[in-house]
């Protein structure tokens, strides 16, 4: 897994790429720790190129998202493929995170206040 990031006022993008599973997960919530630890108000995890995401994955995510409730702040995800989609149907956390079709969509809805 590897990642770029993009930070635009209080608008942080990150751009993941490969796979998400036991391997790489400690890399992302290292990376997580660090934007919650910041205080990030909004975060925005492009999945793009994401092919695959596991339960350590998901479970690293749901970490975030416990730490950001804390400083109301906001995580949501772009990009998703059909598989990874299913992933996040399957155990419902499609429910909890906002979930777009795309970049520009996520960036028009997270600019507005929750």
């Amino acid at each position: 897994m590897n990642w770029t990031e993009i930070t635009d006022g209080d608008f942080h993008l990150i751009a993941l790429s490969g796979d998400i599973d036991l391997q790489h997960s400690p890399k992302m919530r290292q990376l997580l720790h660090v934007k919650a630890s910041q205080q990030v108000p909004v975060l925005l995890l492009d999945f793009t190129e994401v092919k695959y995401i596991d339960s350590s994955g998901l479970a690293t995510l749901v970490e975030y998202y416990q730490k950001s409730r804390s400083y109301s702040g906001r995580i949501a995800m772009a990009g998703l493929s059909n598989r990874v989609r299913g992933v996040f149907d399957l155990v419902r956390l499609s429910e909890i995170f906002s979930i777009y079709p795309s970049i520009a969509e996520a960036k028009q809805s997270l600019s507005f206040p929750p």
